[in-house]
């Protein structure tokens, strides 16, 4: 009867130890976390270093970000000269791209392929990086700037 009773001890310390892993998914998290987070290109590429911001509230993407600065922070999509010049060359602009890849991102919640744009298709590389980065960054809470190698 004695060993009847430690048995049933035991089997139930073990249910217990396998009920509270389940509920607690040891620990892991699979979702995104709440917070901002941003990818960085590690380098300068025709003088603009692109990045990728990101807001995630709920467990879901609510805002991104997606541009290039130079070296004295300047905005790539607010420049007009170099717009009217790629959109000449390419038939795009930096204003239109990066809204475009943006708004893929955020309505595919990082879990779908984006669509190239025909004339962008340089920072389309640059983006799949970035983006991959930035939603790592998300799954793991890691608000840190995650600094990526966009070379192509």
């Amino acid at each position: 009867m004695k060993k009847m009773r430690e048995m049933m001890k035991r089997m139930f310390g073990i249910a217990l130890i396998f009920s509270v892993m389940l509920l607690t998914g040891c620990g892991e998290q699979t979702g995104l976390q709440d917070g901002y987070y941003t990818a960085q290109a590690s380098e300068f590429s025709h003088g603009w270093k692109e990045y990728i911001t990101i807001m995630v509230k709920g467990g879901n993407i609510v805002s991104v970000e997606y541009n290039a600065e130079n070296a004295s922070g300047f905005v790539k999509s607010w420049d007009n000269t170099y717009m009217q010049a790629m959109l000449h060359d390419t038939g795009t602009y930096p204003n239109e791209y990066t809204r475009y890849y943006a708004g893929q991102l955020l309505d595919g919640q990082g879990e779908e392929e984006i669509d190239a744009m025909t004339g962008a298709t340089s920072s389309y590389g640059s983006f799949q990086k970035l983006e991959a980065a930035v939603i790592e960054q998300a799954k793991q809470g890691n608000s840190s700037i995650a600094i990526v190698d966009t070379s192509h």
